[in-house]
């Protein structure tokens, strides 16, 4: 029996490299969608060498396959194409004709030079769907500067509310331990690729879609962003605390550390109750989540001090029981050891070339009709070069051994 693809009809040529774009076109690829994914002769995709760590071979010994490489790159077919050279950027034009989607993470203008920019692909597709992923987008003052996650985070206010708070040890900004702004963008992009995939098959159009980092980090500030704009005061850093609801956040247990997240003030009630402090409960100081976040100072040192008399285990199962949001603090190593990660299939393999097999995270969509799957191992560099152009463009063996000649692939 054959599994329709919500995107099986759907071909993406991914001009894109590193994360963000690569997110998109890997979450395109889950769904279903023919990605090529054009890469630079001899090297390919900057993080290909970004390692170690590296996937291991049968015999143990690092493969070349960089392991950030195949964390985004999963179901893509890899071509290699050097498109500053004139038979690169026509082979890229041919190309577009049969995609219906071209995304590119390249520095503005830049793709315009080659006459790969939306204006001279749409001459060619006429209902393409072109996306363009920068730091700070088409137009505006910082337009031509580059942009990167690190620098993000910082210049869009993540870090000004991410990290302890100043006044205590360790205090001041922290960025996230994953690449937050480039992963979101990458999510803002594929949900935009397929709005305009949808508008053009229902009119026939196509459309330019103009992704930046910081407009993607200023609109995920959520609350914080709201909080400022409502009050004209800027958030701060409230290290793991919520900065609206008290209590929410870590604790120290006898053996280790726990989260609590007290969404209302029943659980909060239930939660003091079983740490034998039902006083607190009901005290005029503490009893709605108003008076706790105004009276936080006095209220969390003493709840600090009943979570030490028991263990994380004890309270988690204590918690669970009444209905309190709990949880443990878990390395990357306990969370592949969950068992509802194990349960959920989280982690797949895929038989890989040169690795024997890899690793993979299974795409988190789960849909009833239309289901991805581990998907295919991220492609070698080249891998599929000699394949697209004979299924694609019509290539002879000789024209593509001509072409690898001049350097072209």
């Amino acid at each position: 029996m054959t599994v329709t693809k919500a995107l099986g009809h759907i071909r993406v040529l991914d001009l894109s490299r590193v994360l963000a774009g690569p997110w998109c076109s890997q979450n395109l690829a889950d769904l279903g969608a023919d990605v090529i994914k054009i890469e630079r002769p001899g090297s390919g995709d900057d993080t290909r060498a970004w390692g170690p760590p590296y996937a291991r071979g049968a015999d143990g010994q690092d493969t070349t396959e960089a392991a950030y490489y195949l964390a985004a790159n999963r179901g893509k077919r890899s071509v290699t194409v050097d498109i500053a050279s004139a038979e690169g950027q026509q082979l890229i034009r041919e190309l577009a004709a049969h995609a219906d989607v071209v995304l590119e993470n390249y520095k503005v203008g830049q793709l315009k030079r080659y006459g790969l920019d939306y204006a001279s692909l749409k001459a060619v597709k006429p209902d393409l769907v072109y996306c363009s992923v920068t730091g700070f987008g088409q137009d505006g003052p910082y337009a031509h500067r580059a942009g990167y996650d690190f620098l993000i985070q910082g210049m869009g206010g993540l870090m000004s509310v991410t990290g302890e708070r100043d006044e205590l040890p360790g205090g001041g900004p922290q960025k996230a331990g994953v690449a937050l702004v480039d992963l979101m963008t990458g999510m803002y992009a594929t949900i935009a690729i397929q709005a305009a995939l949808m508008h053009r098959d229902r009119t026939g159009e196509g459309q330019y879609i103009d992704m930046a980092l910081l407009d993607v980090q200023v609109a995920m500030l959520a609350n914080m962003g709201s909080n400022y704009l409502n009050s004209g005061k800027a958030p701060k850093r409230w290290g793991n605390a919520h900065p609206n609801i008290v209590p929410y956040q870590t604790f120290a247990c006898s053996d280790g550390y726990i989260i609590v997240a007290t969404g209302n003030d029943g659980q909060y009630q239930k939660f003091v109750e079983t740490g034998g402090r039902a006083d607190l409960a009901f005290d005029e100081r503490y009893a709605s989540n108003p008076l706790r976040v105004k009276n936080r100072e006095e209220l969390v040192p003493v709840l600090a001090e009943m979570v030490k008399r028991k263990t994380r285990d004890e309270w988690i199962a204590q918690l669970e029981a009444v209905g309190v949001p709990c949880g443990p603090i878990n390395d990357i190593g306990d969370v592949y050891r969950n068992p509802q990660v194990q349960a959920r299939g989280m982690v797949t393999e895929a038989p890989h070339p040169t690795a024997g097999k890899v690793k993979l995270v299974r795409s988190p969509m789960r849909m009833s009709a239309t289901p991805t799957d581990g998907g295919s191992a991220p492609p070698l560099l080249g891998q599929h070069t000699e394949e697209v152009l004979r299924e694609l463009l019509g290539r002879s063996e000789e024209e593509i051994v001509a072409l690898k000649d001049k350097g072209v692939l």
